[in-house]
């Protein structure tokens, strides 16, 4: 995301980015050309900035973009953004159009989004809004990936034109933007979403392995899935059988990709929602006891790595239950 963001921006702006992880930092460093010492004039000749925290990137900058696993961790990072009060970015009025703005692409639960957003227009920090993503690591590094928009659009404040100035930067970033609606509503669609992943994951690591203890040979499986109704993202594009779906985690032993224990963390994030809003899920608990014993047992994995946790039950006379 980063370096399409660099790639895509004015050569005149500057990237500022801010990571707690110093190995993620270098690794970007490297990948853009920069030497591992430090960003320096040779950063800074690149357009690219490295900051100590969440609050340097935030006084320096007039769009904000964050990413984070928790809610926890969101709502720290704004702590520290917030406190003491931003010094405003220009002399001009409060408007949607100059105001600093935070975009947040975090997949956390709509509550503690909002009294985010509630703590940032309250202080008078800037706009922000929810925008989580869809398309995982390959997507992010194509910049294929889909936003789900949450904004306020009442004409109050100038909000009216808030969604049409955060359009074009999710642009840099991926190919579609769905506004789905006030303050909130991008991570209700990304929940929603994330949900019938998770099960759509679970159900297709199951259908490659029965095909596979039928006899079939795996190819022709998910050739025949993927043109008939059964055809879905996790069949079709993050495939488990490795050799299926060319650059998913099942052909790199499962590294890389869209970690077990975040679709655990989001499937938790469902159920809460689900339960504040009385909304039955007849498969959540079940999908939830799956992933909570792959991670025991594949832990930093792909969530894809179901399968390989299939096989091994499988092998073991373990894994006859059927319901």
């Amino acid at each position: 995301m980063a370096q399409n963001l660099r790639a895509k921006v004015p050569e005149t702006d500057t990237l500022i980015i801010h990571d707690q992880n110093r190995d993620v930092v270098r690794k970007f460093k490297e990948e853009v050309g920069i030497a591992a010492a430090g960003a320096g004039a040779e950063g800074k000749a690149k357009g690219i900035e490295v900051a100590e925290s969440p609050r340097e990137v935030a006084e320096k900058s007039n769009v904000i973009i964050t990413v984070l696993p928790e809610p926890s961790h969101v709502t720290s990072v704004f702590g520290n953004i917030l406190h003491p009060r931003l010094p405003p970015i220009s002399s001009e009025p409060f408007s949607a159009e100059t105001d600093r703005l935070f975009i947040d692409c975090s997949t956390i639960d709509p509550t503690t989004s909002t009294e985010i957003a509630n703590a940032v227009h309250s202080s008078s920090a800037g706009r922000f809004v929810d925008a989580p993503m869809s398309g995982g690591v390959v997507g992010a590094r194509a910049g294929t990936l889909t936003f789900m928009l949450g904004c306020p659009t009442h004409n109050g404040n100038g909000n009216g034109k808030l969604a049409a100035r955060v359009s074009p930067i999710l642009e840099l970033m991926g190919a579609k933007i769905v506004h789905m609606g006030e303050s909130g509503m991008g991570l209700a669609g990304k929940l929603a979403n994330n949900y019938l992943l998770a099960i759509s994951n679970i159900a297709t690591a199951e259908a490659m392995n029965l095909g596979r203890k039928l006899g079939l040979d795996s190819t022709k499986l998910a050739e025949l899935i993927n043109g008939s109704s059964g055809a879905c993202w996790s069949s079709m594009v993050n495939n488990p059988v490795k050799g299926i779906s060319p650059g998913a985690p099942a052909g790199m032993d499962f590294d890389g990709g869209f970690g077990v224990g975040l679709m655990k963390k989001d499937l938790g994030l469902v159920m809460k929602a689900a339960g504040e809003k009385g909304a039955a899920l007849e498969l959540a608990g079940t999908a939830q006891h799956v992933y909570e014993e792959v991670e025991e047992a594949e832990k930093g994995k792909d969530f894809s790595v179901v399968y390989r946790w299939l096989e091994g039950r499988s092998q073991n006379g373990s894994g006859a239950r059927i319901r």
